[in-house]
């Protein structure tokens, strides 16, 4: 008896570990949506950045060598986006794996390794 209620309640743990995996990726995703832009490095009146479609395209902000093209969650913590680099006559297609450290309404926080690129979400 004691063995069924072991097995019984382990089931329900992973279950429940399994819906709430499910609800932050989908709350990720209706979350990250949008338009994140940082300042440009010695132009701070201008920026760059990325939009991210709710249709899983991406479109980049003012990078005219680094086209975005599509992005998806991975877990409820990794970013991927997909693209091309494009100079001197030549193309390279690139997907960039980011931690996401930092997401709230308005800020987002993504490392990768030791970098952390911190963007605040523009008002569309």
């Amino acid at each position: 008896m004691n063995r069924r209620k072991a097995k019984t309640g382990a089931m329900v743990s992973m279950v429940a570990c399994c819906m709430v995996m499910t609800s932050c990726a989908k709350m990720g995703v209706s979350k990250i949506e949008g338009t994140w832009t940082q300042p440009i490095p010695g132009m701070t009146d201008q920026v760059q950045g990325f939009k991210l479609n709710a249709d899983g395209t991406a479109e980049s902000v003012n990078m005219a060598t680094l086209k975005y093209n599509s992005w998806r969650l991975c877990g409820y913590d990794t970013l991927l986006l997909v693209g091309s680099s494009i100079g001197n006559g030549t193309s390279s297609h690139f997907t960039d794996t980011l931690t996401i450290k930092v997401l709230t309404e308005d800020s987002l926080h993504l490392t990768r390794g030791i970098m952390t690129v911190k963007y605040a979400r523009a008002t569309e």
